[in-house]
């Protein structure tokens, strides 16, 4: 009996031995499996060389020339810091909330494992922290060790999986803590954390909720953001205010319970409100939010062909825009645009806007709008063709925000359908403008709306629009090109034109001509478009068309007589850089936006140098100026300027232009220094006023010009900025006679078939 009580005892030892050696070896076998992911089973781990070089999406930045942040590209909006730039309250409240012992583990902490474990089974409060150390939950985020692309065959299976899934993460902490240093963990974990409303790491969400750095949180601005961090919509200060605030609490509580602050700051710091300046780095907000968008097309194209990522890299992005003349040209578009909007209103009183070239308003004409609208496709896509349904849907009022030029903020938050937001929205006028230094090509200020959160169109790149009279000078720079001069003299006659489509004569804006026989100069400085006709007919349409094209012209032109009143689209964007040849010399100069980029360590990987090339002489490039300067003279089309205060001592080129029917006002003015243009309009053409009075450029485009400018010549922005009052300089030989009253009857006299 004795004896085999001891056999039994004998088998239940070796048992237990083969079990443990069996056990041992299983999970020996289990780990070296997990770690090179075995037949796939087990999907990836990260590896010492991947360990030693995380990769992590930082948000790229972009700058102004004068290097104020304009705004990111991010898809996770991400900017990292420094263990020096941490708060020591942000880590004690992490440390006393997540991981208390997360100085005496190697990145797994059984007792806490067993803890989380126990109050799971008797089902305790679990708030305080799981099972989890700050090491696994940063291996957790850095290397998405429950993403998609992490995961293996056997993790397809729920409790295996999870099993799987903890134990890759143990695996992956512990690799961590042999590689990084507590601080570097600490740093590497603040830095890669969400913590919602789009902020990733630390140093956005501080700017987000607190508009502080990361440094300059206090107390209970830290244990905010640390509550955060269990669930970032559920406690959001913004969104779940209470819950944030019981959240907040919680940690304040683990930090007492550790010793980081005494009772009484709890007490005290437990009563107190969460004070926020909640701020985000949208594109809709910061520095030029047209721009930025433009700017974006281009840096894809260029991270595309050169290897980098423009939303995770980390790139510091140098632009040409002057935060400065930026704000200046915002300002200029602002407060002309709340005047003339409010003149609209009075001149639309009582009647739609979308009217025919006689004034009858246009029929179904927010119907035919409504459909493109993102509401109505979406709502497309989900009844499909089910109309009534979608009508009824577009006329429901709801909640909606509203543009609006009476407040501060621009917006009105009402009840209103969509259709009705469309019928609103679109009585409003729009304005592109952008100003460049036409010698080195760089672009200092770009408007391209008058609102970007509710409008979003460009106005200076994207969208084109026929530039009137502001395209006589391409007519005219062809003329002084090919052998006339500013002397030259054509008749104020009707000049006709044949063709397979019928003729066409050109008119004069007045109705009339006056039989004179006008100068170029003179002409140009009037806009007579009887001259243009004429000289469009002896110069040839195809020669104007490829002075265009030198001009930097690239929208698509019809080989039509019309072409001379500036019938084919332009973008301001186009025009600006024509102009700016003449006041370059001769040398058009493709206007540039970046100048360079630096990857996140500051390294400069690239620089861009503006294209160049020679279109015109630099004689023919003044006498252009020297031409232009007649619109502020008497009899020309720009001398409201007078009244900004801008032309004394100082010489200023410029051109006005209006379409048919008032449809687009457009103002050029070009210094020695400085060039700019605009358009305004409304987002349709048939969106107009009825009146030359109020529609043409000297008055609805031209007073936007004039104030910026105004601004930059202001005494303080003059020494800021650098860009002073002057002539226009002379080339050292001019063969041409700029006076034509020294000519006597020597001038040219040119007669139109």
């Amino acid at each position: 009996m004795k004896l085999l009580t001891h056999k039994r005892i004998f088998r239940i030892i070796l048992l237990s031995w083969v079990s443990f050696t069996f056990m041992f070896l299983f999970v020996i076998l289990y780990f070296v499996a997990l770690n090179a992911n075995f037949l796939g089973l087990f999907g990836a781990i990260p590896s010492l060389q991947v360990l030693e070089n995380p990769k992590n999406e930082v948000a790229s930045e972009i700058y102004t020339a004068d290097n104020v942040l304009m705004g990111k590209y991010y898809r996770q909006n991400r900017t990292p810091v420094d263990y020096e730039e941490l708060s020591p309250y942000l880590i004690n409240a992490l440390v006393a909330t997540e991981d208390i012992r997360f100085e005496e583990h190697s990145g797994v902490d059984l007792r806490g494992i067993s803890r989380a474990i126990f109050k799971t089974i008797i089902g305790g409060d679990r708030s305080s922290g799981g099972g989890s150390t700050i090491t696994q939950q940063l291996a957790k985020n850095l290397f998405r060790t429950r993403a998609k692309e992490s995961k293996g065959v056997l993790t397809e299976f729920p409790l295996i999986g999870i099993i799987i899934i903890k134990t890759k993460e143990w695996l992956t902490a512990v690799k961590i803590e042999q590689q990084y240093t507590k601080k570097e963990i600490i740093t590497m974990y603040f830095n890669t954390v969400e913590f919602g409303s789009n902020a990733y790491g630390i140093h956005t969400a501080a700017r987000t909720f607190f508009n502080k750095e990361p440094s300059q949180l206090n107390i209970q601005e830290s244990a905010t953001l640390v509550g955060l961090l269990k669930a970032p919509t559920r406690y959001s200060p913004i969104s779940n205010y209470e819950n944030s605030i019981q959240r907040r609490n919680i940690v304040l509580s683990q930090m007492e319970k550790y010793g980081y602050i005494d009772r009484g700051q709890l007490k005290v710091l437990g009563n107190k409100p969460i004070v926020l300046q909640y701020g985000t780095t949208e594109s809709v907000s910061g520095i030029a939010p047209y721009f930025r968008v433009e700017a974006r097309k281009y840096l894809q194209d260029w991270a595309d062909k050169n290897g980098y990522d423009l939303y995770a890299d980390g790139l510091r992005i140098y632009t040409t825009i002057d935060s400065r003349m930026q704000a200046m040209a915002e300002d200029a578009v602002e407060q002309h645009m709340i005047k003339f909007q409010r003149l609209f209103f009075q001149h639309w009183a009582g009647r739609n806007p979308w009217v025919d070239k006689y004034n009858r308003e246009l029929p179904n004409f927010i119907e035919n709008e409504a459909k493109k609208s993102a509401r109505y496709i979406a709502l497309k896509d989900k009844y499909g063709d089910d109309e009534e349904q979608i009508i009824k849907v577009m006329n429901t009022p709801v909640p909606t925000r509203i543009f609006t030029w009476a407040n501060e903020n621009r917006f009105i938050d009402t009840t209103m359908s969509p259709m009705d937001s469309i019928r609103y929205h679109k009585q409003f006028l729009h304005a592109g403008f952008m100003a460049m230094d036409p010698r080195s090509g760089h672009v200092k200020a770009w408007v391209g709306g008058t609102n970007f959160q509710f409008f979003q169109y460009d106005h200076v790149k994207q969208g084109t629009r026929q530039p009137g009279s502001t395209f006589k000078p391409i007519v005219y720079v062809t003329a002084i090109d090919n052998g006339y001069t500013p002397c030259s003299k054509f008749q104020d006659i009707p000049v006709k034109f044949g063709g397979a489509g019928g003729a066409w004569t050109a008119r004069n804006s007045f109705g009339s001509y006056t039989g004179a026989w006008l100068t170029l100069r003179q002409a140009l400085g009037a806009s007579v478009n009887s001259v243009a006709a004429g000289i469009t007919k002896k110069v040839g349409i195809p020669n104007i068309i490829a002075y265009a094209r030198d001009f930097g012209i690239t929208t698509p032109i019809d080989p039509v007589p019309t072409i001379c009143l500036g019938s084919a689209d332009a973008s301001v964007y186009e025009m600006v850089g024509a102009y700016a040849t003449f006041a370059n010399k001769g040398l058009y100069t493709r206007p540039e936006i970046i100048t360079r980029i630096e990857d996140k360590d500051g390294n400069v990987i690239a620089e861009f140098i503006p294209e160049t090339r020679r279109v015109i002489e630099e004689e023919t490039a003044y006498l252009m100026l020297h031409m232009l300067k007649a619109a502020l003279e008497n009899g020309g089309t720009s001398t409201a300027l007078h009244g900004y205060g801008v032309t004394n001592r100082n010489d200023i080129g410029a051109k006005t232009g209006t379409t048919q029917n008032n449809s687009d006002a457009w103002f050029m003015g070009v210094t020695q220094n400085l060039v700019a243009g605009l358009w305004v309009g409304g987002d349709n053409r048939s969106i107009r006023f009825r009146t030359i009075a109020l529609g043409q450029g000297a008055v609805l485009a031209l007073p936007v010009w004039g104030i910026f400018m105004n601004k930059v010549y202001d005494s303080d922005a003059m020494k800021e900025l650098g860009y002073t009052r002057q002539a226009f300089e002379k080339p050292e030989r001019m063969e041409v006679e700029l006076d034509c009253n020294r000519m006597g009857t020597g001038y040219e006299v040119i007669r139109v078939d």
